[in-house]
């Protein structure tokens, strides 16, 4: 948020890559944009990308063009190639980049285990499917792993894939688009089908 107007400033990136699970990151994104904030895809070039579920998506901009200064928040979604090739990796570079920055990054499922092999991951509080899918990548953050449905450390938001509301509550948080009460209704909503979120979401002109 822009600290000066309590409005959105610059845009949230989401990475899109072949064989992104397009699944993972869409609470978060359409959430994120229902509230102003610009969302902007970045691939590896500018070239059209699939999805796993068959969606294509023509990137914004290619990855070699993204800063850091220029972005809110990078948000990594689990792929296939995260496990099978070392394609992906610039991204995990780049997540580095942003960190050292000081700008936000969000990784679910399989973009978790770049990080990991990134060794960003080492030294901070994190999640993923399970652990030892991480300790497979040999890194050396194991004691750092929370069983949990997502963790925020400082500016790294994870999660696992079957936790996408989860993934988005801490991504809600991170950026103050919502806190307290109404976070907690908006998850139980999304997540838990509860029905009386709606009043505390409607109340505070969250839908």
């Amino acid at each position: 948020m822009n600290a000066t107007t309590g409005r959105p400033g610059k845009p949230v990136h989401l990475a899109v890559y072949d064989t992104l699970a397009d699944w993972e990151t869409g609470h978060a994104t359409a959430q994120l944009a229902r509230t102003g904030h610009g969302i902007r895809t970045v691939g590896p070039t500018t070239a059209p990308v699939r999805s796993t579920g068959g969606l294509r998506i023509q990137p914004d901009l290619a990855l070699d063009d993204l800063r850091p200064e220029d972005s809110a928040l990078l948000i990594l979604p689990g792929a296939d190639l995260w496990d099978t090739t070392d394609d992906l990796a610039p991204f995990a570079r780049t997540a580095r980049a942003f960190l050292d920055a000081g700008v936000p990054v969000a990784a679910i499922c399989g973009a978790t285990a770049g990080l990991a092999r990134e060794g960003l991951l080492d030294d901070r509080d994190h999640t993923s499917a399970v652990s030892f899918y991480l300790a497979a990548t040999g890194y050396a953050g194991g004691g750092r792993y929370i069983e949990a449905d997502a963790v925020t450390d400082g500016l790294l938001v994870t999660a696992g894939p079957t936790e996408p509301v989860a993934f988005a509550r801490e991504i809600l948080r991170l950026l103050g688009v919502y806190e307290g009460e109404v976070l907690d209704a908006w998850y139980r909503l999304f997540h838990d089908s509860d029905t009386a979120a709606y009043a505390v979401l409607e109340k505070a002109g969250a839908l």
